[in-house]
């Protein structure tokens, strides 16, 4: 309340006083007015230099999209049947300077200011669709927890959503001897030792037969 607020009070209460007649109403009258003597006292002894400013809560950091970033490659990761949890070994990241991006196939977290540097964490395409809405992020002194709410449960394979490499593509394949031949290397790449030297043989033998179907080198 202004000073010249009090001072305008004050004047009128004094103005009731004297007119009232009823003890209880002289009486409240009475108290008001040595509180708000009291309030104009204490107003007039605080300096105006020690009157806090106003604060806006509308202030937002925002971020220069140049900005540099450092990928972060040290991480772990584990599950159970209703989520994924991602844990980054990054010590004294501040939570009101970290962005994070939560989409249904993918997610991206940004971590500014880290000892003077800024570090970034991405999955632009996860193995399964994910509930933004419900993952979180936990920053922790020495590490950052990130909780990724599967869309359906089930066991994860991997993070990354990965093409399958024995799916045959037939829109740029024309010739069948390529499709089988790339389909017999990705299982050499995939199989244990036996199957390597099963497949590395069959390969052999079809690269060298003049048979019209080299699928016969596997029956």
């Amino acid at each position: 309340m202004a000073a010249n607020g009090l001072a305008l009070d004050l004047e009128e209460l004094k103005l009731l006083q004297s007119i009232a007649k009823r003890p209880r109403v002289v009486s409240l009258i009475s108290s008001e007015i040595r509180n708000l003597e009291k309030l104009s006292k204490d107003a007039a002894s605080v300096p105006s230099s020690q009157i806090p400013a106003p604060v806006s809560t509308a202030t937002k950091v925002t971020h220069n999209p140049s900005l540099n970033y450092v990928s972060v490659s040290s991480f772990s990761w584990d599950q159970d049947n209703d989520k994924v949890k991602i844990y980054l070994s990054l010590e004294g990241v501040d939570l009101e300077k970290m962005e994070t991006d939560f989409k249904p196939m993918s997610f991206d977290a940004k971590f500014h200011d880290v000892h003077g540097k800024n570090y970034r964490f991405s999955l632009p395409k996860l193995n399964k669709e994910i509930v933004p809405e419900k993952c979180k992020v936990l920053v922790k002194p020495t590490r950052v927890v990130i909780t990724l709410a599967k869309a359906s449960k089930g066991n994860w394979l991997d993070l990354h959503h990965k093409e399958d490499k024995f799916k045959p593509n037939l829109g740029k394949e024309k010739d069948p001897m390529a499709g089988i031949m790339d389909l017999m290397k990705n299982m050499y790449e995939d199989g244990d030792e036996e199957m390597k030297k099963t497949i590395a043989k069959a390969w052999t033998d079809a690269r060298s037969s003049k048979a019209a179907d080299p699928l016969k080198r596997f029956s």
